[in-house]
């Protein structure tokens, strides 16, 4: 749980941590990964309702118009328009200023106020979007959705690392994206039923993000801080006692003795955010805040949960099948993420990421190949290579659920020193729905444009990723947070990096070998 600088008695004492699974801390990580459940519904609900007849009838009748000309063909063009996309994109543009402002917020009041702030904006976004008249109201509800989401993405993959021992962190850290996958399967659901529902079924499946949220807020309040936040706020009585109550010992003693020693250098850092520039934390910088969360999302996996319903629509599915083949490839993603959490802490990040690399690399060539060869001449795809499809589509899926889905929450979250963790998870957040945002914007044009030729683009990509990965980062399965510096200065490319840092600040290194 401890985190911060590191080295000499802490690196030590992290062998002498104590402690077991309580039903305390398990009743802290299930409240707490419940943020997860509003971005995975959001994630399933929105592509559900913008390819519903209702809903674009209302708000999109020239997209509705488009649509119903082409309703038994293929047609790479069906849903291409910029206000429709705005619809999806607005909440990740929202997401990306407002976690500026829940930075402050986690470090100077908590994890757990960050969430139930979250929790609410959630709320108030998902009434308004029920009730909408007109865009202008879709797009309000939608910013506050974004804001709910920035606050909750911040503060819950920081919680669930900070309370978990560090030989299970991956696994419950995990619980984030389990529930975030869960999301995304109960909004497809939903979808399904309620796009019978004419003519306000969609205002229904926007009404019910009301739910996780509700969920969220009740729980924060009966939610304890982590240590390393009640510590980092100077309630050091208070902090040992949520320690000993979680750990379920009253042996505490190494672990508290860390979690101090990290608040004290934390506290020393007067601009954190500029810290993230310094170069004993380009490693963090550059794996953690810039490059994991970018590629998490340039692998194209986002634009294939925003769009589901309207690529098998696209492919000449009907309405309903099309949203039953959405429930399909969300299902994938759950049985990704409980695979991921029951391999994760024994199998390692790095192992994961590189399986699910070529995974992902295959099916997207496939769906390519079929697309070139078959797709967009005004006809039917025919429902064996439609079959094809959709397998491949559940391919990469399921790959991407046990690796950068999960993974791209958990190893920004477990590699940031104390000092930076609220900056670093802030830039993180940032950075992933800068690239989410885009990609929504952009996915339909590209898929109209660049047509099959936007599949073979996400797989290349997907190739430079796992190459960042084999060479840039190291295996930090079951190492304390406390002791995640010690990678860096052992890296083939990073020791030199960190050295020289350490050189240039003789003091912050005699902070940390205290």
């Amino acid at each position: 749980m401890a985190g911060g600088f590191v080295g000499g008695e802490a690196g030590k004492r992290a062998e002498l941590y104590e402690g077991r699974i309580t039903g305390y801390f398990i009743l802290a990580c299930v409240v707490g990964s419940l943020g997860g459940s509003l971005f995975g519904y959001d994630l399933g609900v929105s592509g559900g309702v913008t390819s519903m007849d209702d809903f674009l009838k209302e708000f999109f009748p020239h997209v509705y118009r488009r649509k119903q000309a082409h309703l038994h063909e293929t047609d790479y063009c069906k849903y291409d328009n910029q206000v429709l996309t705005l619809f999806t994109s607005a909440l990740y543009f929202a997401a990306l200023v407002s976690t500026f402002g829940a930075s402050p917020v986690t470090r100077k009041y908590g994890r757990r106020i960050s969430i139930m702030c979250g929790s609410v904006s959630f709320f108030l976004g998902g009434a308004i979007n029920a009730g909408a008249v007109n865009i202008f109201m879709l797009i309000v509800g939608r910013i506050l959705l974004g804001i709910g989401i920035g606050f909750g993405n911040q503060a819950v993959p920081l919680y669930l690392s900070e309370i978990a021992p560090p030989k299970i962190r991956g696994a419950v850290n995990q619980l984030f994206q389990l529930t975030t996958c869960l999301g995304i399967l109960v909004a497809d659901i939903i979808n399904y039923f309620t796009e019978k529902l004419h003519p306000w079924g969609w205002r229904l499946s926007l009404g019910l993000a009301t739910v996780p949220a509700t969920l969220m807020f009740v729980g924060g309040a009966f939610l304890p801080e982590t240590p390393n936040s009640l510590v980092e706020q100077g309630k050091l009585d208070q902090a040992r006692l949520i320690l000993e109550k979680v750990r379920g010992t009253k042996q505490v003693d190494a672990e508290f003795e860390d979690l101090k020693e990290a608040s004290q250098a934390a506290r020393a850092v007067k601009h954190p955010f500029r810290n993230l520039l310094e170069p004993r934390n380009r490693p963090q910088l550059v794996i953690g805040a810039l490059g994991i969360p970018a590629f998490q999302q340039l692998s194209g996996m986002n634009s294939i949960l925003f769009y589901s319903p309207v690529i098998f629509q696209s492919l000449g599915m009907g309405s309903g099948a099309s949203l039953y083949s959405s429930i399909i490839t969300s299902s994938m993603l759950v049985i990704g993420a409980l695979v991921s959490m029951s391999v994760v802490d024994r199998m390692g990040r790095r192992f994961l990421f590189i399986e699910a690399g070529i995974q992902m690399i295959t099916s997207m060539v496939i769906v390519a190949v079929i697309l070139a060869l078959k797709f967009g001449h005004g006809v039917m795809l025919p429902k064996g290579l439609a079959v094809i499809l959709v397998i491949a589509i559940c391919a990469f899926v399921v790959a991407y659920g046990w690796s950068w889905g999960p993974l791209g929450w958990l190893v920004p979250s477990e590699i940031f020193p104390l000092e930076t963790r609220s900056a670093g998870q802030s830039v993180v957040v940032c950075v992933n729905m800068f690239f989410t945002a885009a990609i929504a914007q952009c996915f339909l044009a590209m898929l109209c444009h660049m047509r099959w030729g936007v599949f073979i683009l996400f797989a290349g990509l997907i190739v430079i990723m796992s190459l960042f990965v084999i060479l840039l980062l190291p295996e930090t399965k079951q190492v304390p947070i406390e002791e995640m510096s010690r990678l860096w200065e052992k890296h083939w490319f990073w020791k030199s990096i960190v050295a020289r840092g350490d050189a240039r600040n003789p003091q912050s290194q005699q902070q940390v070998s205290r």
